[in-house]
């Protein structure tokens, strides 16, 4: 760095209820760089237990700034002087006797060195981070990781570093596999998030990038601004590495990778059933994989921010981390087997969309595992008719039917498959996958190339008795859909002898050598993962199985349309189902068999 790296470390014992120490420096062995630091801490003299976040949203930046709606609507126990979106609030933690350190991360707010999100470097100096946490004099020696999204995804992978000190996780909301969780759905590039993402919360931060105050942005960075040509070269763009990198292989993804089965502490995974585009599939993996002998599973509904500090939602995480990081065990989480290790909530009815009040009429039920043991995995085929049925069909000819390929959001390309009226309440909670015979061709004679790949956009749907699509709580509060999955037809490979590998989950490395040739008007059958879901459909409601060429509905910021990774020479034409005695097409749904059966 051209800046002469200063101290800036000042105390406040006087203006909080709490202490407040602001740029406190933990130096960093495994990198070139420094990561700055507030802390609150109860005004004590007893050594308390940590809570450490670390993000690059910055740690100075108010969530009254950075957020102004989501704040205006948070729960009033949890604002403070010191809020900050998706992090424990201090004003509340240090009342129950935590001490709270907010990281900037390295290379973002007041924290010099390479801005490089969630690459093995920045995981290295958070470890770092939280092994200094638990050295410190006023620290018990325990540190817990609570927050929610970024702030739970980063919760995964140092935790399978098991750093000194590290005594629980909670990652609520959290992706905990890059590739298949956030960038590349079924090999597909989710461009439009990570393009939101990371210039609005990420590059805006970095440090050293001047008008940060002007903009209301928190302060500039203390020692300086740097010049354009520096900021570059001080960042990892997401924005053109996930567009010039495809495969986990390759050594951009392959740095990000680490065993989950190598997580050692006891962890609470919080999965929102409504982020079917980036934290649901990863909130579920992580505890499937993780290897800690005590792990709990909980499923919400609603906003990703807001749920988070609900009452009941904190008095649970206190509950959690109070057991592993004081030793007050209140209701058994430290005793295996004396809780359920999931919790979930079940969503029956139609309560709306974006209403956490009316979300609250939504039961829960308590499950002794993951996925649920009595599931009935009961496959709904689609007919050529656009039917859905649970036999299946009996063609004589074949059939087909063909939409326009490269479907966008705004003209969408797609087909839908419906079932008959359900004969009575029927639950369906758990894994999906489609099976699917897919082919490509040019759309007319006067298209140059024939179509040399396929994506395929899935998304299940549900139907009300009297008629009408209900809508789901989405990332943002968006009406989304009961779920989706994606597939790239080149990336179809399964890896059938993998110890992840189910038939209802199938496993796929995604790797350069995985590449298989999709030639035009060849058919091909290929399984489909879709994301897990949950309803509870009523007598006379149904389901939709949508077929489609891109986005549709409830896509909302993560759409798929780079146009590079998804380019008309390669993907144009048209798409098409295959109906055949040779060809069967159909969904798996995990269906709950009824009570007593």
């Amino acid at each position: 760095m051209p800046n002469q790296i200063r101290d800036l470390h000042t105390v406040d014992e006087t203006t909080f209820p709490y202490i407040f120490e602001e740029n406190a420096t933990v130096p960093l062995n495994s990198s070139e760089g420094t990561v700055r630091v507030n802390i609150y801490r109860p005004k004590t003299q007893e050594k308390v237990p940590v809570l450490v976040t670390y993000a690059p949203y910055g740690k100075d930046i108010p969530y009254r700034d950075f957020h102004a709606k989501s704040f205006s609507e948070l729960n009033p126990q949890q604002k403070s002087e010191h809020s900050a979106w998706e992090t424990p609030d201090p004003g509340f933690w240090t009342q129950h006797g935590y001490a709270v350190v907010r990281a900037d991360e390295r290379g973002c707010g007041q924290s010099p060195g390479k801005l490089d999100t969630m690459s093995r470097g920045t995981s290295e100096a958070f470890f770092e981070v939280v092994e200094w946490a638990a050295e410190q004099a006023w620290s018990s020696g325990k540190v817990g990781l609570l927050g929610i999204s970024y702030y739970a995804g980063t919760q995964w992978r140092v935790a399978a570093r098991k750093p000194k000190g590290l005594a629980a996780i909670v990652p609520w909301e959290g992706m905990s596999d890059y590739y298949r969780d956030r960038c590349r759905h079924g090999g597909i590039l989710s461009n439009q998030f990570i393009t939101f993402w990371w210039n609005r919360q990420v590059v805006s931060n970095q440090y050293g990038r001047p008008g940060r105050r002007a903009a209301n942005w928190g302060p500039d960075t203390l020692e300086g601004d740097l010049s354009e040509e520096e900021l570059v070269r001080n960042r990892q763009d997401q924005t053109i590495d996930n567009v010039n990198n495809h495969f986990r292989d390759e050594d951009y993804y392959a740095s990000k990778e680490f065993d989950l089965a190598d997580i050692e502490v006891p962890l609470l995974s919080v999965a929102n059933w409504g982020g079917i585009l980036l934290h649901l599939r990863g909130s579920v993996q992580g505890y499937m994989h993780a290897g800690s002998d005590l792990k709990y599973l909980r499923f919400i509904t609603g906003r990703h921010d807001l749920p988070f500090y609900y009452e009941e939602e904190v008095e649970l995480q206190r509950s959690f981390l109070d057991a592993f990081l004081k030793g007050d065990d209140r209701v058994g989480w430290s005793e295996k087997g004396k809780l359920p290790p999931v919790d979930m909530v079940l969503r029956k009815g139609d309560v709306g969309f974006n209403d956490a009040k009316a979300e609250k009429a939504y039961p829960r039920r308590i499950e002794s595992e993951w996925p649920i043991a009595r599931t009935q995995y009961t496959r709904y085929y689609l007919t050529p008719k656009r039917s859905l049925s649970t036999s299946a069909p009996d063609l004589k000819d074949e059939a087909k039917i063909s939409y326009k390929a490269l479907g966008k959001l705004d003209n969408p390309q797609l087909v839908q498959f419906t079932s008959p009226p359900f004969e009575a309440e029927t639950e369906i909670t758990g894994h999906v996958v489609a099976h699917l015979a897919v082919s490509a061709s040019k759309e007319t004679g006067e298209q140059a190339d024939p179509p040399s790949d396929i994506d395929i956009f899935l998304t299940l749907r549900h139907i009300s008795p009297e008629g009408k699509e209900i809508y789901y709580t989405g990332t943002a509060g968006d009406p989304v859909p009961l779920t989706k999955g994606w597939l790239r037809v080149s990336l179809r490979k399964i890896e059938n002898q993998h110890p992840k590998h189910r038939e209802w989950l199938p496993h796929r490395e995604y790797r350069s050598t995985d590449v298989q040739e999709v030639k035009a008007d060849t058919v091909y059958e290929v399984d489909v993962e879709i994301w897990p879901t949950n309803v509870v459909v009523e007598k006379g409601g149904k389901i939709v199985v949508e077929v489609a060429s891109g986005d549709t509905q409830g896509c909302g910021i993560f759409g798929h349309n780079d146009p590079q990774d998804r380019s008309e020479k390669v993907f144009g034409g048209l798409n098409s189902l295959h109906f055949s005695g040779e060809h069967q097409n159909y969904v798996t749904l995990p269906v709950m068999p009824p009570k007593g059966s």
